[in-house]
């Protein structure tokens, strides 16, 4: 497997290389990535590879012909067939399967009769493509000439060309020339052609003889697979034959088919087709039908069960209604969903338990939350279902303070919650960062005995990764009897959102060594680690691995960390050219990938064109502007950034304001550049006063730059010295009981001087807190090839790394391990304007700044 997955990589090194030309490499592995890069859709950098091949052989061109032909670009695929020196059949054949398989069937057919003329012989390959083509477009007349070429040419014994055969004459009405051509290959152990002739039978209406074929497949002992079980659940639809198809349904369970989406869909069919055919009309069999179509996934079946149900008068009860209530949601029709809640009002059901707790759920998973709290508030008899329905949806929503205080209401009413309560309260507690109250939960979890699940968790290991406690996620992670791959990518973010992308590519090393396939999320995650970590390499043999390897398209998420990965590599010209690469047209989520990596290396110009893309994307969104503004400002252009601001007021749109805030006592504080609300402002400001005049005797200069209006040098210079994060800093100097963590947490990105000035800090927090054991703690040192984006470390020493996103920060300096609380608290309201409770957080919290004195 090892030995495997280098190879991978190797060739993911190899197509980063194609461009710049970096390594010669064999014919035989510039072959093997060419065949890659083709199957991957990628036809412009492989054809850039074959050029720059010295030593082709015939493998090169096919692929390269097929490779066109694939990609329906049959002018380069036509150009490039006839300047191959020498060409096979797999050449014709390429060329040919291309034009079936978009259709072309006059060009298909006249380089067919062509490749006979050459004198080169078609392969069996050649004749199924061109019978597929006769299949899918019904041209049995062409189909029958290419039966007799094949009875010419003794390949009407050839087991594949058969199958074709029987698929085409079955397509084309002529079941009883399929069953000849079947009839001489019947004894095969190839389930293709017995597929083919199910279908035949099962498309015409000859049910019967399908079921007689499909009992003398499993007598030869011919295994059926996703493809037979849909046409033999249609034909004994057909033929009301319920009893053989309830022997079906059982094999296609035993043999693991039924998740399969046309397996599924047949099922449904065959039900339909026993329902409308019953002779009473039975509310329990039409209940059941429902139920079974919302349950398989199929939510407009359900409504159009609904509403025969209703056009016939028949008798509706609580459990129908639920399951149409569930099929709203999932379609997201929130007209009809209203409808159906006037008719629950009319018809008394608001009354029962089980609808009510459909429509909060409805009603929440559409965003509709003050329907939801109504259909709550209404209820007299809540139960555990109706509670969770309404903590889920806050935390779906991004009402996580809400979900909290509804989670510790439901604790205090006396409802104990159930595993899917504790997973999205600790989604909340992630997305919020407290990780005081997320621990009380796990406290809780572990001291009540309330069984765990995978979902729980999972969510335990975000939660304690987002909060910036990524031991205790690695911790919660070992402790998991089993994982799956949202598990392992739970850690593998986590570590990456840290700082640590190294550690996530280990974790990544160790989930594909037991087996577990990676998925759309994980490859953020590691792109994300690479870019935080330098590591050009990686990253890029990553994103070439995952259509290559594992069949997963990179979205705009992944172009972002690429963007981001170059961008902070100094290399904006790759990064221009990856987003010039997109199939589709960027997204904002790459432009403002983009706009960061310029405004780190002060690319004006460039800045300007992802900013004004922005306006158009997001033209509500502060973000763009004001980094513009900033990036002229730093450039000394005073009037340009001023006109941004204008801009920026003349469209209604203000910019976010900056926090940073610290948890202590289970209390959340809260602070703004130059706050003079907190009740401790003189100690808190005479602190920073006491850190600036340390870390200046430490060899710190203020970087004027992060002073973004045109004012006195001693003006910028107090500005910056009174950024929200620093005060928050000596905050938590001031009131975080020694050997406890100080996490800050900030919703905007830390600027540049706060970076430096908490490098020093990090240095002289000894003299400010009055020690001397942590005099000895060697200083930080900044990668010069991420600027100030990272900061290495070795063992023991601390270190700035970027926390949750691009704009998240962790600082980390050994600390003693708090306790974790074994009760659940609920807190009151604070009346602190400057300060509140957990229950009275109000702005989305990134993962956690932790920095500690002992």
């Amino acid at each position: 497997m090892h030995k495997s997955r280098f190879l991978n990589f190797s060739r993911g090194y190899l197509h980063s290389a194609v461009k710049s030309n970096e390594f010669s490499y064999s014919r035989i592995e510039s072959n093997r990535v060419l065949k890659d890069l083709s199957k991957a859709g990628r036809i412009d950098d492989a054809r850039n590879l074959f050029d720059k091949m010295l030593d082709r052989d015939d493998f090169s061109w096919n692929t390269m012909v097929a490779g066109y032909a694939n990609s329906r670009r049959f002018t380069e695929a036509e150009k490039l067939f006839y300047e191959t020196p020498v060409k096979s059949s797999i050449t014709w054949t390429g060329l040919i399967s291309g034009y079936c398989k978009y259709g072309f069937e006059n060009e298909a057919f006249e380089l067919f009769w062509e490749m006979k003329l050459q004198g080169q012989s078609p392969s069996q390959y050649t004749l199924g493509s061109v019978l597929g083509l006769c299949s899918t477009k019904g041209l049995l007349q062409k189909g029958e000439q290419i039966h007799g070429y094949a009875i010419k040419t003794w390949f009407d014994w050839n087991v594949f060309v058969v199958t074709s055969l029987v698929d085409m004459y079955g397509n084309c009405k002529c079941v009883f020339e399929a069953e000849c051509l079947f009839e001489m290959v019947a004894d095969c152990k190839y389930n293709a052609v017995w597929s083919a002739m199910l279908a035949g039978y099962s498309h015409y209406g000859y049910g019967y003889k399908a079921i007689e074929c499909f009992r003398n497949m499993r007598t030869e002992g011919v295994e059926p697979n996703q493809f037979t079980f849909p046409s033999i659940l249609r034909a004994c639809g057909a033929v009301m034959a319920c009893n053989f198809g309830s022997q079906v349904h059982g094999c296609i369970v035993r043999t693991g088919f039924g998740a399969n989406i046309f397996v599924r869909s047949a099922l449904v069919d065959i039900a339909k087709s026993v329902l409308e055919n019953m002779e009473f009309d039975d509310e329990v069999s039409w209940n059941s039908m429902i139920l079974g179509c919302v349950r398989q996934g199929f939510e407009e079946e359900a409504l159009s069960f609904f509403q025969k149900m209703l056009s016939r008068n028949m008798k509706i009860d609580e459990y129908t209604l639920p399951s149409v209530l569930n099929s709203f949601a999932s379609m997201k029709d929130m007209q009809n969903a209203i409808s159906v809640h006037c008719l629950i009002i009319k018809t008394g059901f608001e009354a029962y338990r089980l609808v009510n707790n459909a429509l909060i759920d409805m009603y929440a998973k559409q965003g509709k939350l003050d329907c939801a709290i109504m259909a709550f508030s209404k209820m007299v008899d809540k139960d555990v279902v109706s509670w969770t329905s309404l903590v889920t949806g806050y935390s779906h929503n991004g009402s996580y303070e809400e979900a909290i205080k509804l989670f510790c209401k439901m604790i205090v009413s006396g409802v104990y919650p159930d595993q899917i309560a504790v997973a999205s309260v600790l989604s909340a507690c992630a997305e919020l960062t407290v990780l005081r109250f997320g621990q009380q939960i796990h406290a809780t979890l572990v001291k009540s005995g309330l069984g765990s699940s995978l979902s729980v968790d999972n969510s335990l290991v975000t939660m304690y990764a987002k909060c910036g406690s990524i031991v205790d996620a690695n911790r919660a992670f070992d402790s998991m009897p089993t994982r799956d791959v949202i598990s392992w990518t739970a850690l593998i973010v986590g570590y990456a959102q840290n700082g640590r992308g190294k550690h996530s590519l280990q974790f990544y090393d160790q989930m594909i060594a037991t087996g577990t396939k990676p998925d759309y999320i994980t490859f953020i995650g590691l792109l994300f680690a690479c870019s935080h970590d330098g590591l050009l390499g990686s990253g890029r043999a990553y994103f070439e691995a995952m259509d290559r390897v594992y069949g997963i398209k990179p979205g705009p998420e992944h172009y972002a960390c690429m963007i981001d990965l170059y961008g902070r590599s100094g290399k904006l010209a790759e990064a221009k050219g990856l987003l010039n690469q997109m199939v589709e047209a960027p997204d904002a989520v790459v432009w403002k990938a983009l706009l960061a990596a310029c405004r780190v290396h002060k690319e004006l110009e460039l800045g300007e064109v992802a900013a004004k893309n922005l306006f158009e994307l997001e033209p509500m969104n502060s973000m763009p502007y004001v980094m513009l503004s900033n990036m002229y400002s730093a450039a000394g252009k005073w009037e340009d950034a001023a006109r941004i601001r204008r801009l920026m007021r003349s469209r209604g749109i203000w910019k976010e304001p900056g926090y940073s805030w610290i948890e202590t006592n289970s209390r959340v504080d809260t602070f703004m550049s130059e706050d003079r609300r907190h009740p401790l402002r003189a100690e808190i400001y005479s602190k920073i006063d006491e850190i600036i005049m340390l870390i200046k005797q430490a060899g710190y200069v203020p970087d004027m730059s992060f002073a973004l209006h045109d004012t006195d040098v001693e003006v910028k210079e107090l500005g910056l010295a009174y950024h929200s994060e620093k005060l928050a800093l000596a905050f938590g100097l001031l009131t975080v009981p020694r050997g406890a963590p100080i996490r800050i947490f900030k919703n905007l990105r830390v600027c540049g001087d706060c970076h430096t000035a908490m490098k020093y800090t990090s240095n002289v927090v000894d003299e400010i807190c009055g020690l001397d054991y942590l005099q000895d703690l060697p200083s930080i040192s900044c990668n010069p090839l991420l600027d100030t984006d990272r900061a290495t470390t070795t063992k023991g020493k601390p270190a700035l790394e970027p926390s949750a996103e691009t704009n998240r920060w962790l600082i980390h300096i050994p600390w003693e391990r708090s306790k974790v609380k074994t009760d659940m608290e609920i807190l009151p309201p604070s009346d602190n304007s400057a300060s509140s409770s957990v229950q009275n957080i109000g702005i989305a919290c990134p993962p956690a700044t932790t920095f500690s004195h002992n």
